[in-house]
């Protein structure tokens, strides 16, 4: 790995983060707080929340099996895929790469930084070649992004290839595992002390049941994680998000429950869409979702909103032709959508 200051943008290395009220005061004990022109009243509703998350991070450590000066936490994921190229990216000057097909808010996020994105084609069954990835990266890559489980393809990397890609790049590789917690895996978060230049994202969206909390954790170094601080805004994460999250830890055996119910009911799904005449491939899946590949997705798409079935159209998604995206549901969702299925007629 380069050296990180030579990775980060100059301007970033040298910026002073804004100091909030919050901060100054850290380390003492307080009980009036007539620092931040806060309202006094709607307590505590009323005073800004804990800047760098430190309840809610302790517990996330413990559970994760990471320090905690190895965790953000975000505004979703999607903060931290915009943060690290606001802190590495030169506009106009650096590029990322990234596979293809893939989540695509890495691409746009690119296109609003001003930096250019290089995704790489992904081979047979949608197979990770670590030599592609490196063969497109320069002297200006500062980022490539492989998320595995993919996104839209539902398969797991090969490890094998992530950890040439990551020994042999210079720059940062970031690890989007939003849906690793549906897979039998060990997760590269565990690996931060083998590995200084990886950025491994998760998320309280998928396997926590929580999207609408909007909360996402990056773990990497805690020099990487210190530059992700003095990127942020001061207080990204609100009060409401950080104690809902913390509901969440309480009770792991709730979550457990649902990701071995989320696995089981996709065996079955998947099994039962084989079967139809209008499916051509069903692609392996080590996520809460599959793809599959059917004989006409646009119509069939048309045909399931009529019936008010949403499942996502991946058709104009490169190597996704005639694919659809369908995400495991509770078992009368499931139900509804294989009654649909097998009524459908070309």
């Amino acid at each position: 790995m380069m050296l990180l200051e030579l990775l980060v943008r100059p301007n970033v290395w040298n910026l002073k983060p804004y100091s909030s009220a919050r901060d100054e005061f850290k380390g003492n004990n307080a009980s009036v707080f007539l620092d931040a022109n806060e309202n006094p009243y709607n307590n505590p509703y009323n005073r800004y929340p804990d800047p760098l998350q430190h309840e809610l991070k302790k517990c996330i450590a413990s559970i994760k099996n990471v320090n905690e000066n190895n965790i953000f936490l975000g505004n979703g994921s999607d903060e931290a895929i915009d943060l690290l190229f606001r802190i590495f990216c030169r506009p106009q000057i650096d590029n990322v790469v990234a596979i293809s097909p893939t989540y695509g808010m890495y691409e746009v996020c690119a296109n609003i930084n001003d930096v250019e994105y290089r995704p790489v084609a992904l081979g047979d069954n949608y197979s990770l070649n670590a030599e592609s990835i490196l063969n497109n990266c320069d002297a200006n890559t500062k980022l490539v992004f492989l998320c595995s489980p993919n996104n839209p393809t539902g398969n797991l990397l090969d490890r094998n290839e992530v950890v040439k890609i990551i020994n042999e790049f210079q720059g940062i590789v970031v690890i989007d595992e939003a849906y690793v917690d549906f897979c039998n895996t060990r997760s590269f978060r565990l690996d931060l002390n083998v590995f200084p230049n990886i950025v491994v994202l998760s998320t309280f969206s998928k396997a926590w049941a929580c999207a609408a909390i909007r909360l996402g954790m990056a773990f990497a170094s805690s020099d990487i994680i210190k530059l992700f601080n003095k990127v942020k805004y001061p207080y990204n994460v609100n009060i409401l998000t950080q104690n809902k999250a913390g509901e969440l830890l309480s009770d792991m055996n709730v979550v457990h429950n649902r990701i071995v119910s989320i696995i089981r009911d996709k065996e079955l799904i998947m099994n039962a869409v084989a079967e139809l005449p209008i499916v051509k491939t069903v692609y392996p899946s080590d996520a809460n979702f599959f793809l599959v590949k059917v004989t006409n997705a646009n119509k069939i798409y048309n045909y399931l909103i009529d019936r008010g079935i949403v499942v996502r159209n991946r058709s104009n998604v490169f190597l996704c032709d005639d694919c659809l995206r369908i995400t495991i549901g509770t078992k009368e969702e499931n139900a509804k959508l294989l009654a649909g299925l097998r009524q459908y007629n070309e």
